[in-house]
């Protein structure tokens, strides 16, 4: 990772402790890959590169600035131009003072070696390299056709409050928990010029965690996603460092098609030459090489959700499928995708006494437990439900067994911040109840598991909160739970979700209306038969291969 860039006339001092943040996340790009980066965005010697303007916004030792003064050059060459033409062509900043000095150094042999005067190769390194605050630039009205690099990759904690608060001052995105290189994505974005490009390489996490969020939706409405290229398993910088890192490049333009791929450790500079050169030819069909796969979609993934991660096949696949079928939740089939009762106080709301209070307050409750083998297998836990069926609590005095078995755990549940909160409500559990929904048949989803795992329920139970529920007006369920016991279905979770230790998978509601699905009526009878009994035996292969059918294709893509 390159390092933050800090202007020396800041008026926040650079504290000791950030300094040494800095030095110590420092890991630097290997050439190979900034060449790389170079070709992706363009930044090529055939154009007249001395009336463009390009930006490393954290240029560490240099490893991007000796690439593009060679490029830089050989366009004065090819143009017939003056090399001091370029003077403004570059601005490059940096936190610290010997990386300054040492990007300087680098820059004006790199010109020397290209058969430049010293004079005029030390006057473009000193004009180009900046000691300076990227994030709190003065000299902000600097547009850029091109930015490029490394960004820095620090912990929050290790920033001090007032820098951080300037930083969120200046860069909105960088909300919550995120890390630095936010700000950087942000300001890079915003000083493109129309048709400008960013070409980061960088953690892809902000693609799916929270704290990416308000930046995804900067791009997806303002630029065009043009491509990810993941190197997870690739040595793509000096160091072994678990950045999980991808090149992204970005465009100030209207969303256009998008290329996405991903590499194998055999992925290395001849194949990275490959990989520009198919991206150049424009050609739309997929490539799948030893060292690289890669497919041309026809646009980005809209929306500032969390963008799927998947092979660049499957990643085809789920955007075709998201071109072609409608979403899981839908207001026209009454399909509703929701999450079980959270109490705030379980010890106290459930219980397998069946004549804890009155009968008509008790709920059978459904449990992850309940659910193991496929098939519901009640455990006798009932829900303590204080709520009536207008949806307002109940009048304990209506109920002397509840009001008694509620009075002895009171002192507990008096001290729940719901309880502090309106102290008047005190036997609320944080979610209201809604009886009606323990008669509706229903698809229950439990919320950690390694794969997708309907459980149908004919009618008669309530979810627990770590159960995820569908019901439908028009679905039959043992269909919709064909479909989604399907490995297709799995493939939309897959590359939505998180991925817990062990490769658990979350089927939160979130990434369960990821899902798309046909109309139920353009379902012909053999595969809704197909379906259902795939979904009865538990038969995932079987399900998959009715569900291929359903949506019209000839296989799943790894």
């Amino acid at each position: 990772m390159a390092t933050l860039a800090l202007f020396g006339t800041d008026s926040l001092a650079l504290p000791k402790s950030l300094q040494e943040a800095v030095e110590h996340g420092e890991v630097f790009t290997r050439g190979w890959v900034v060449e790389l980066i170079l070709d992706l965005i363009g930044y090529t010697p055939d154009k007249d590169l001395c009336d463009t303007k390009l930006i490393e916004p954290a240029c560490g030792g240099g490893a991007f600035l000796g690439a593009i003064a060679s490029r830089v050059s050989a366009s004065c060459h090819a143009h017939g131009r003056p090399l001091t033409d370029a003077t403004e062509a570059v601005r490059a900043f940096d936190l610290l003072d010997h990386n300054v000095e040492q990007s300087r150094t680098l820059i004006t042999r790199a010109l020397q070696d290209e058969g430049w005067g010293p004079a005029d190769s030390e006057q473009i390194a000193a004009a180009w390299v900046r000691q300076g605050d990227y994030l709190l630039q003065a000299d902000s009205d600097y547009r850029a056709d091109y930015v490029v690099g490394n960004p820095p990759y620090i912990r929050l904690e290790d920033v001090p409050d007032d820098r951080m608060a300037a930083y969120r001052d200046a860069c909105p995105t960088m909300s919550g928990r995120a890390d630095i290189y936010i700000g950087f994505y942000e300001t890079a974005l915003r000083s493109l010029t129309p048709g400008g490009r960013l070409g980061f390489i960088c953690a892809d996490r902000w693609m799916r965690n929270q704290y990416g969020r308000a930046l995804r939706r900067l791009v997806t409405r303002g630029f065009s996603m043009d491509l990810v290229l993941t190197m997870h398993d690739v040595d793509a910088f000096d160091e072994q460092v678990s950045a999980y890192p991808a090149i992204t490049v970005i465009s100030n333009r209207r969303q256009g098609p998008a290329v996405v791929a991903d590499t194998t450790r055999a992925f290395d500079a001849a194949r990275s030459r490959d990989f520009a050169a198919w991206c150049r030819s424009g050609a739309r069909e997929q490539i799948d090489a030893e060292a690289f796969q890669a497919v041309r979609l026809p646009h980005w993934f809209p929306g500032e959700e969390s963008w799927p991660a998947a092979s660049p096949a499957r990643l085809a696949m789920l955007e075709d499928l998201t071109k072609r079928f409608g979403l899981l939740e839908d207001p026209r089939t009454g399909t509703r995708v929701g999450i079980g009762v959270a109490t705030g106080a379980d010890k106290v709301f459930l219980t397998q006494d069946a004549d804890a209070v009155e009968p008509d307050r008790l709920l059978p409750m459904a449990m992850v437990r309940d659910t193991t083998n496929g098939t519901l297998d009640w455990g006798g836990t009932y829900l303590v439900n204080p709520w009536s069926t207008d949806g307002d609590l109940v009048d304990l005095s209506a109920y002397p067994r509840l009001a008694s078995y509620l009075d002895r755990h009171g002192d507990a549940l008096r001290k729940r911040y719901v309880a502090v909160k309106q102290p008047h409500r005190w036997y609320k559990t944080i979610d209201k109840v809604d009886a009606r929904l323990t008669r509706r048949p229903k698809l229950m989803f439990p919320d950690m598991k390694l794969t997708i795992h309907p459980v149908l329920d004919e009618g008669g139970l309530y979810p627990h909160h770590n159960l995820y529920y569908i019901v439908s007006d028009t679905w039959d369920l043992r269909v919709l739970g064909g479909l989604l016991l399907s490995r297709i279905a799995q493939a939309f979770v897959e590359a939505y979700a998180v991925r817990m230790r062990g490769g658990t998978l979350r089927f939160q509601a979130q990434y369960l209306r990821k899902i798309r699905v046909p109309d139920p009526d353009a379902i012909d009878e053999r595969d809704r038969a197909a379906l259902a009994d795939a979904f009865d035996r538990r038969d995932v292969e079987a399900a998959t291969e009715a569900a291929l059918r359903v949506y019209g294709l000839a296989e799943l893509p790894e």
